[in-house]
């Protein structure tokens, strides 16, 4: 195959191969000679005003998010394109290959017959309790850990993006590419991004993800002042679906409720104006009917046995909020700040299924007998919960609303010793060393002290040097830090 030579528009050379390998909703793909990058060529023409857009995306924005402190940081999170070319009258950008753990290894099961062995690993497949159970590899799924931890990355990535004053305009399991097996996601299809008052969006989004508004004016055109277009707030709601879908492999609002005979119209109005969460707390109009569902959609597809409290109660309160208080009220909508600060403290509450289960990990909320919602196996022995205070101006010490459950060889980080430093873009490579474990050892829990030189035993009243450890003992009090923000633990022992 022939291989084409360009100058970007900033200068630089760049070649790709004759050969399509792929196309998207707007574009054509085609690898370089080396693979480490690819040339996508939008198929239509560019107005002026998106061509202008596409140029502040690739240098301003670009520069303002990847060229800055933090930048490699952001860099893993997205497939940012890094310059614009242009051939025959069409443009087109240049952006890196995506990183080898967002192809499929395994790829389905029987020895993969889907053939989707070395394919992007778009989220649908993991998003969804029958293609989950009936055709993904077990190798490809991941846990329930990896899913959160999965749902933390976007969350990030769109808390970036809004901070930048940019909207996604069009994000779906479609354009986020995720890897369970390793915790990690990265959003794509940067070149379509919104930003508002400036440069308004080429689609309204992929049917699933638009937000109620921009379904229920779809009809009007879009210079009228009543129409909803893609914004921060529509990227609020497709967040809160994605990272509902991610946990419990269903749609939030696809229930048993009939809007309409005509199969478009009750669609429509499922997703719009009549859109209710399946699990409303007082409305009960839309549950989903278990006894229409696949076996292959059980127990996830059916609320009444996997209901979203299992997530634990602050992200419960964030998919009300998303749910029905923000449903068809934007302004209510949890922020994509909201579900990462919820999602750190979660992944703090979770255990690992002592059975081993497909779940693998669950979260324990604190106020019932540690059970593995999937499995039904109880957590046996001892349990140590920390409950974090922190201190403030006086020498006072306030609850955090933070806990840590403990589980075997668990990590102690810096984030966990001081309230001022926030696990993120920022943190120092020091920051991101273990600072501590814990160990269970003939039947007793021990915090073993690897980075914390001012630790204190406060009921014992004595430091606990480096390589010192301290026992977990019901009632037990343990100064992590005396810095400014530091610290204080208060354990208790369930079970």
């Amino acid at each position: 195959m022939a291989v084409i030579t360009l100058t970007t528009q900033d200068g630089q050379k760049v070649q790709y191969v004759d050969e399509m390998i792929g196309q998207g909703g707007m574009k054509d793909v085609y690898f370089s000679p080396d693979k480490s990058y690819v040339v996508a060529f939008f198929r239509d023409k560019l107005d002026f005003q998106g061509q202008e857009r596409l140029k502040s995306i690739v240098g301003t924005y670009r520069d303002g998010i990847l060229q800055r402190e933090g930048g490699a940081y952001w860099s893993e999170l997205f497939c940012w394109p890094t310059a614009i070319v242009e051939k025959d009258g069409k443009l087109g950008v240049v952006a890196p290959v995506y990183k080898s753990c967002f192809f499929f290894s395994h790829g389905s099961v029987n020895n993969d017959f889907l053939g989707i062995k070395g394919k992007e690993k778009e989220g649908k497949w993991f998003a969804s309790a029958s293609n989950r159970s009936k055709y993904l590899a077990p190798q490809e799924r991941g846990n329930w850990l990896t899913h959160l931890q999965i749902c933390l990355s976007i969350s990030r990535a769109v808390r970036r993006l809004h901070a930048a004053g940019l909207a996604h305009s069009d994000l779906s399991y479609k354009n986020v590419l995720v890897d369970p097996s390793s915790g990690q996601a990265c959003v794509i299809d940067i070149d379509g991004l919104v930003v508002p008052n400036k440069y308004p969006p080429d689609v309204v989004g992929t049917p699933d993800f638009i937000a109620p508004e921009v379904i229920e004016t779809q009809h009007l055109t879009k210079t009228d002042p009543n129409r909803k277009l893609p914004s921060t707030q529509t990227d609020r709601h497709a967040l809160a679906v994605l990272i509902y879908m991610y946990l419990f492999y269903r749609h939030p609002l696809r229930g048993g409720k009939v809007h309409d005979l005509d199969a478009a119209k009750d669609e429509e109005l499922m997703m719009g104006s009549k859109a209710l969460f399946i699990e409303h707390p007082t409305d009960a109009s839309n549950r989903v009917k278990a006894d229409q569902l696949g076996k292959a959609q059980l127990p996830w597809g059916d609320p009444s046995k996997m209901p979203y409290t299992i997530a634990g109660p602050l992200l419960s309160d964030l998919f009300i909020k998303a749910f029905v208080d923000g449903l068809h009220d934007p302004q209510k909508r949890p922020t994509a700040s909201d579900w990462e600060n919820a999602l750190i403290k979660t992944i703090d509450m979770v255990q690992p299924c002592s059975a081993k289960c497909e779940m693998g990990w669950y979260v324990v909320d604190n106020t019932t007998k540690p059970k593995c919602p999937l499995c039904g196996t109880t957590y046996q022995g001892k349990l140590p919960v920390l409950n974090f205070y922190s201190s403030r101006q006086g020498g006072s010490f306030k609850p955090d609303n933070h806990r840590l459950m403990v589980w075997d060889g668990q990590s102690l980080f810096p984030w966990h010793v001081n309230r001022f430093v926030f696990p993120g873009e920022k943190l120092t490579v020091d920051q991101k060393k273990r600072v501590g474990y814990f160990q269970l050892h003939q039947g007793d829990w021990y915090l073993v002290n690897t980075g914390m030189p001012q630790m204190y035993d406060a009921v014992a009243k004595k430091d606990v040097p480096i390589n010192g450890s301290v026992k977990l003992n019901d009632g037990a009090q343990i100064l992590l830090s005396r810095e400014d923000g530091g610290r204080l633990v208060q354990v208790q022992l369930v079970n």
